[in-house]
């Protein structure tokens, strides 16, 4: 009986459906992450596999739209604010990543025998990371809303832009490009467009929105979502830009909606569907004839691609002052060519740069690459250079806290501060990262959660939105720090309290907003000098005035300090400003030491105070 075009339409898509429920979950119950059971699953419904699709490049570029999608969602928690503080990351970090992966790998095809243009196109492709696979694995891992996540979403924004100037650059340098110059038409094209959507998004997204939610039809506010994800892609893609930079943009201008979580449930399900689509197209894709004729060149060309890539972004991780672990995650999660190298081949294929060959080949290479992603991930977990699996038994996650205060971090700090509140009857919410002292605060009846308060999730589960005050009571600088800006973005009307290391970090916490801070050996040194002074046989009296002198002369320090603009790694040069009103008791003339120094001790001499003040 002869199958009709709608039967056999409908054969394909249970073939896609059918393919991914049942090997995707197997790849997780393996360890083997999502992705490469969809990558492995379209490779079996393939034309090299069961060969029930003939044109896997149609369903991939329905597929991309996936991608738009999982960007516009990334869109939605950037808010411009955000963006801003990681314009150091994007534009640097991101750069500076481009910048050496590129070198390396356009010298190491020059030095395997290809002409100058070929190896640099290609070699640019291969830095282009996927961001699909990367936003996937860091979903799985829970890493989404981590400060080293964020870095990872600012490096992948730069390399998502870094395709137009590639494509421009494509055109320009091809064997039958036109020698006319530059093409003003496609230019202003481009900038008309990206000038359209950021005055639609500026000015008219919000009251759009705002008139549908009065309609109170759910069916029209996603089909809405939709129009505005899809028609961002549509107008960018006119331009001759990146469909993805346009669901991003448009993401970042509703990110401070107040739609914008209802805009995000209305996206997922669609998001979820085309972004493994994605994957199984790209899984169809991989020419196997080509692999077969040319699999040790192509073995050869993926062990150094990703070796030198992965070298160049630890090296860039590093410069920018990421440690030796979030270098070798960096390098682990972004050794992969990505989804754009695809798109870059194919107009350099088009222009006449490569042949058909050469295109085959590159673009099996990214695939093979992307599809070594999650081993390479493991292999890094195995090695114990990413974080380890803790071991919860016995010990809850935080799920739904609705505690007037949130407490994060519960070592010697926070176990002192914790008894006042307790004490007093607030209804404290602790959430600490290290199961032992968890286990241990257990058997002194504190009830503590497992968490990482670096984590927006884990935050929003432990009832930080409903808080009327956070305590920072962590005990790094940087981890403090970075919960500190997390949930000055996110929540700015809730009371912030933080623990601070030295006088500098202090000084860092004022100027980013904090309510209240102190250097976490502030007072019991305050108090093992005054107790000192006492057994040295000073009065009750003047040992209580000299320690209230100190507080009033070190609140007088850190003011000047702030006035002077004295922050956070800079040396707080204590004699370069006016100095405090002298002791009336006798003490060591023009000494002046705090943690601020580091150790070392400044004297303030004369000079050194006239300059001052």
């Amino acid at each position: 009986m002869a199958v009709s075009g709608s039967s056999n339409d409908l054969l394909h898509v249970v073939a896609l459906l059918g393919a991914g429920v049942i090997v995707v979950p197997v790849f997780k119950r393996l360890g083997l992450g999502s992705v490469l059971g969809y990558l492995f699953a379209g490779l079996a419904i393939g034309p090299f596999g069961l060969g029930l699709f003939s044109n896997p490049e149609a369903i991939l570029h329905v597929a991309e739209l996936g991608v738009v999608m999982f960007l516009f969602i990334i869109g939605l928690e950037m808010q411009p604010s955000r963006l801003w503080h990681l314009r150091k990351d994007i534009f640097g970090l991101g750069a500076m990543q481009v910048t050496l992966c590129g070198s390396a790998l356009t010298v190491a095809g020059l030095l395997a025998g290809l002409p100058l243009l070929i190896a640099f196109v290609a070699g640019m492709g291969f830095v282009l990371s996927s961001t699909a696979i990367v936003m996937q694995i860091l979903e799985e891992r829970g890493d989404t809303s981590s400060i080293k996540g964020q870095r990872l979403v600012s490096t992948l924004l730069l390399e998502d832009l870094a395709i137009v100037p590639m494509l421009t650059i494509v055109a320009f340098l091809a064997p039958s490009a036109d020698a006319n110059g530059i093409n003003w038409y496609s230019l202003g094209t481009a900038i008309a467009c990206v000038a359209a959507l950021l005055t639609v998004g500026i000015w008219f997204l919000n009251p759009i929105f705002a008139l549908l939610a009065g309609s109170h039809a759910r069916e029209v506010m996603t089909a809405a979502a939709l129009f505005v994800v899809l028609g961002a892609a549509l107008l960018m893609e006119f331009g001759g830009l990146s469909m993805a930079m346009g669901s991003f943009l448009a993401g970042v201008l509703l990110s401070e909606s107040s739609f914008r979580r209802q805009l995000e449930v209305d996206i997922e399900p669609f998001r979820g569907i085309l972004l493994g689509l994605f994957f199984m197209a790209v899984g169809m894709s991989l020419d196997m004839s080509v692999v077969a004729k040319h699999w040790l060149l192509i073995a050869i060309g993926v062990l150094i691609c990703m070796t030198l890539k992965s070298t160049g972004v630890y090296f860039a991780a590093r410069i920018f002052g990421s440690s030796h672990k979030e270098g070798l995650y960096r390098g682990a999660l972004l050794t992969q060519g990505g989804e754009f190298a695809f798109v870059l081949y194919a107009a350099a294929t088009t222009a006449g740069i490569f042949d058909a060959v050469t295109g085959a080949i590159l673009s099996a290479m990214v695939i093979l690459s992307m599809a070594l992603t999650p081993f390479t991930v493991m292999a890094l977990k195995l090695l114990s250079l990413a974080p380890k699996e803790v071991n919860l038994d016995g010990i809850e996650e935080p799920d739904g806290l609705s505690g007037n205060v949130l407490m994060i971090g519960f070592g010697r700090f926070g176990q002192i501060v914790s008894q006042s509140l307790l004490a007093r009857g607030f209804d404290v919410s602790i959430i600490e990262s290290d199961a032992k002292r968890i286990k241990s605060a257990a058997n002194f009846g504190f009830k503590v959660y497992y968490g990482d308060g670096t984590r927006l999730d884990v935050l929003k589960a432990s009832g930080s939105d409903q808080a009327s005050a956070i305590l920072v009571c962590v005990s790094g600088v940087e981890t403090t720090n970075s919960i500190v800006d997390m949930v000055k973005a996110e929540f700015p009307l809730t009371k912030v309290f933080a623990r601070a290391y030295d006088r500098g970090h202090a000084l860092h916490l004022v100027e980013i907003g904090v309510d209240y801070q102190i250097r976490e050996t502030f007072e019991s040194a305050i108090v093992f000098g005054e107790e000192a002074l006492l057994a040295l046989g000073v009065s009750p009296e003047e040992a209580a005035e000299i320690t209230v002198d100190i507080r009033h002369r070190d609140q007088e320090r850190l003011e000047l300090q702030m006035t002077a603009g004295l922050y956070a790694g800079r040396d707080l040069m204590i004699g370069n400003m006016p100095t405090p009103t002298p002791l009336t008791k006798p003490k060591r003339e023009g000494q002046i030491f705090d943690e601020s120094t580091r150790g070392t001790e400044q004297s303030v001499s004369e000079p050194a105070r006239e300059a001052g003040g």
